[in-house]
């Protein structure tokens, strides 16, 4: 039996992402607390995060055939994680304190097989260097593309290209939020091949 896909995110940015991949997927959004533990650091965030939001979905449909992704990312500078930051001042902020820095994105996936609750995680880890900012540059991007809802205060698949000097990784899907490199080998170990699909 073909296992239904199903990606537990609300974000319409991982639901462009899997969009790539021609495959046909429903979205649902996990409803779960993303407050960090005490002394939990990014890796182990992510990490809970993202097996807490597939188990969340398998608990809420209660269906045994689904294949279930879920993803979760955080920005860390100087080993603070940083989130998104929901206000234009908390973007500046964040924007002013990456300029001329090296920003560090962790993202987490999870597949979970929901017909008997395994699942594998990996981690994906991208650099993002930023040139020097002016405040004028920092406050007329955040007005432009308003990235109050992406980790780093930026859009990297649009204006903030604009901010960067370099960017270094394995697959710059990952810092949008869903690294489809490591999805795809994912998926093929559970039978599904994107480049093979009906």
């Amino acid at each position: 039996m073909t296992k239904k896909l199903i990606l537990g995110s609300s974000s319409p940015y991982r639901r462009s992402l899997l969009e790539r991949l021609n495959l046909t997927f429903e979205c649902q959004s996990p409803d779960i607390n993303e407050t960090p533990l005490a002394n939990e650091n990014a890796i182990g965030l992510v990490k809970r995060l993202s097996i807490s939001k597939a188990q969340q979905v398998r608990a809420d449909r209660n269906e045994q055939n689904n294949l279930i992704i879920a993803s979760d990312q955080v920005a860390v500078l100087d080993q603070e994680v940083l989130g998104k930051p929901h206000t234009r001042d908390k973007a500046i902020e964040q924007l002013t304190r990456f300029s001329q820095r090296k920003v560090t994105f962790l993202t987490g996936l999870c597949i979970l097989d929901s017909s008997n609750g395994e699942y594998q995680y990996q981690l994906s880890e991208y650099h993002v260097f930023f040139r020097q900012l002016s405040q004028p540059e920092i406050e007329s991007y955040v007005d432009l593309e308003q990235p109050l809802d992406c980790a780093g205060s930026f859009k990297c698949e649009g204006l903030g290209v604009a901010l960067f000097s370099k960017m270094e990784g394995d697959d710059p899907n990952g810092l949008i939020g869903l690294p489809l490199i490591a999805l795809c080998n994912m998926l093929r170990e559970h039978g599904v091949n994107p480049l093979l699909a009906p």
